[in-house]
């Protein structure tokens, strides 16, 4: 008899997560409150719950008797499917206690201080008027961030304290509990970490580490719009954060999942794990790991999410000449044309925009503004440094 999945959220992001599924003779039941959602066509069923609603979505799951539950690159569900799991005694990643730890960035800082991590100083608030009593206790710049959210949404830098009460609006707007943190700002030596890894029964197996770009024109400056896998993290310094995130595992009690990590390795001289969550990351970097070294965390995730027995990981060789863009406009209007200059097309093995002429279309402010992907290899490293340094010059969404 064929198992079910229960796949919190619908974005393009689920698409390989139900084909790897249907891979294994596996149904999928899609979740989410917005029916018009792409997965919800290629998936085998559909439920309209909103996906933080912990005992709605329990009660589905229970109904329909699934074998599995997991949210993909959806941060909102991820909290939910570790409380459904704990609840039904499903397969799961963690403990609830420890999944919710790691989605609020509130409660993830203050372990990383109990332990004894690299952290930068933060706290978190409620309201504007709470954060202004402690701020002469942070030297600025500092960013203002949601607990609760990923994607960079409502993330701001904050330079001065008179842009702080804007920044804490936005941030609360962005947020689902409404809270956020202050962090002091971390300067980066080179480009930040933004990628996979995997553990089996709390053993970290799989890592990797990317170099991220940003658009510093957009919408907003600190939304991830290209990566390439030559980090510029030194190599001790990603030795020392393989490390800290195995022990972050070990006290954590996690256990078989992917997980979407970001890292840096600040002008301060120390490496930091910025955030660890229980999910396949979003910008499509689960398949860009496929494409780089042949290994398919997606594959191992579903495995993961059943409960199916997952051997030792493949060593993943990394073919670094492969990057991803991310498709996005700095200004907001109605989408005409995308013209990819003969500079980069040469080097464009998928194109994959998701949107359509007339469509209307947002100011990049947050990954969920993307309007699709370019998957590139490059034939040689200098190639692509020049190129992606300079990628923005090369691509122009044109909007009327």
């Amino acid at each position: 008899m064929s198992k079910k999945l229960l796949l919190l959220g619908g974005s393009r992001y689920a698409l390989p997560v139900i084909e790897s599924a249907h891979k294994m003779d596996c149904k999928v039941i899609t979740c989410d409150y917005l029916p018009g959602n792409i997965a919800h066509r290629h998936s085998d069923g559909y439920e309209n719950i909103n996906i933080v609603d912990k005992k709605a979505v329990l009660e589905t799951a229970s109904r329909l008797n699934v074998d599995g539950i997991m949210s993909f690159a959806c941060d909102p569900g991820v909290t939910t499917a570790a409380y459904v799991a704990e609840k039904l005694g499903l397969p799961s990643c963690g403990s609830y206690e420890s999944v919710s730890i790691l989605q609020n960035k509130k409660k993830f800082r203050k372990l990383l201080v109990e332990h004894g991590f690299n952290v930068p100083k933060s706290d978190g608030f409620k309201s504007a008027s709470e954060a202004l009593k402690q701020i002469t206790e942070f030297c600025f710049p500092v960013i203002v961030k949601p607990t609760d959210s990923a994607g960079s949404k409502g993330v701001t830098k904050v330079d001065e304290i008179k842009a702080l009460k804007p920044a804490i609006e936005h941030a609360l707007n962005n947020s689902i509990g409404k809270e956020f943190i202050i962090e002091e700002f971390l300067e980066s030596k080179g480009h930040p970490s933004d990628s996979e890894c995997f553990s089996i029964n709390g053993d970290l197996q799989f890592v990797s580490y990317s170099s991220q770009r940003f658009d510093k024109k957009c919408g907003n400056p600190y939304t991830p719009a290209a990566f390439t896998w030559i980090p510029t993290i030194s190599e001790k310094q990603q030795s020392y954060l393989t490390s800290e995130l195995q022990r972050l595992l070990k006290i954590l009690h996690m256990g078989t999942s992917i997980y979407n990590v970001e890292s840096r390795e600040s002008i301060d001289g120390k490496a930091y794990i910025m955030e660890v969550s229980p999910r396949g990351g979003g910008n499509r970097l689960a398949e860009m790991i496929r494409f780089s070294t042949g290994v398919d965390l997606i594959e191992y995730a579903v495995k993961a999410a059943l409960g199916d027995p997952i051997g030792p990981l493949p060593v993943g060789h990394f073919d670094e000449l492969w990057a991803e863009i991310i498709l996005h406009s700095r200004y907001g209007g109605i989408f005409k044309e995308l013209h990819i200059f003969d500079k980069l097309k040469k080097f464009v093995v998928e194109t994959d925009l998701w949107v359509s002429k007339g469509d209307r279309i947002e100011t990049f402010s947050g990954a969920n503004r993307a309007i699709g992907t370019l998957v590139l290899r490059f034939e040689d490293k200098a190639t692509m440094f020049e190129v992606m340094e300079k990628s923005s010059e090369y691509i122009m969404v044109e909007t009327e």
